[in-house]
């Protein structure tokens, strides 16, 4: 394979919809929210994206078939979304910026006026309640955001947005298309259903849609069972601290 490869599954028509960007990246948290919208609202695959950018791998799904990596985007039709979803990002820049030309013209294609991408902000430590923090392309999209409990700081993320989530903000500029990425803070060392939940949370708000979160709960309910056990081991391997201790380093 020379170049990436757009196959369309289905022909759909639809008017101005929204797209929902959910690769895989920190913390699986887009990944898992927007599977999960997939999953709830029963939507349809319209397109499989393969691509030499992709690692040089296939899956073997649970009957023993092996099929390429790919990307895929589904059409939830009754809420007027394209849902952008995947196994992987790209191994290089050039790749990634390839990629996202691919997913901005499908975009365009059907007459997308705005997009959300959706990831994890890591904050390299476990957090009970993650924040969701915010980036756009337009000033005006800040304020209404905010509605919404999107939070905006200053260096928050330092460094900015990578991958297809920070890409489909910059690059829908240039083709006049609205764009939003929601961060859902989160660890970055495990897979987080809790941050997702948050993220998902606001993006039903934004969408004035109803999305029933049970499964996400459960999963996130697990994961706390896991995290409990890990603070457990910290507190185990820090031990004690005597009385005779110089606690003046401690900030």
């Amino acid at each position: 394979m020379k170049e990436t490869t757009v196959i369309t599954i289905k022909d759909v028509k639809l008017k101005n919809p929204i797209m929902i960007e959910g690769l895989p990246g920190v913390g699986h948290v887009g990944k898992l929210v927007a599977e999960h919208m997939v999953e709830e609202s029963g939507a349809d695959k319209v397109v499989e994206i393969y691509s030499p950018h992709f690692p040089p791998q296939v899956l073997v799904m649970d009957e023993g078939t092996a099929r390429l990596v790919r990307n895929e985007i589904y059409v939830d039709q009754k809420h007027n979304l394209l849902i952008l979803v995947g196994d992987y990002q790209c191994a290089t820049s050039e790749g990634h910026y390839e990629l996202a030309r691919v997913y901005l013209d499908i975009a365009k294609k059907y007459g997308v006026k705005r997009i959300y991408t959706l990831g994890g902000y890591g904050i390299g430590k476990l957090i009970d309640k993650p924040r969701v923090l915010g980036a756009v392309n337009k000033l005006e999209l800040v304020d209404e955001m905010r509605k919404y409990g999107v939070e905006f700081k200053e260096n928050e993320p330092g460094g900015g947005v990578v991958g297809a989530s920070g890409l489909l903000l910059g690059m829908g500029a240039l083709e006049n298309i609205e764009a939003v990425c929601l961060m859902g803070e989160t660890s970055g060392y495990l897979v987080d259903p809790k941050s997702a939940q948050a993220v998902l949370s606001v993006l039903s708000k934004t969408l004035n849609m109803s999305i029933d979160m049970s499964a996400l709960e459960e999963r996130a309910k697990e994961m706390e069972k896991i995290v409990a056990k890990l603070r457990e081991m910290e507190k185990i391997q820090a031990g004690p601290i005597s009385a005779d201790t110089d606690l003046s380093y401690i900030g």
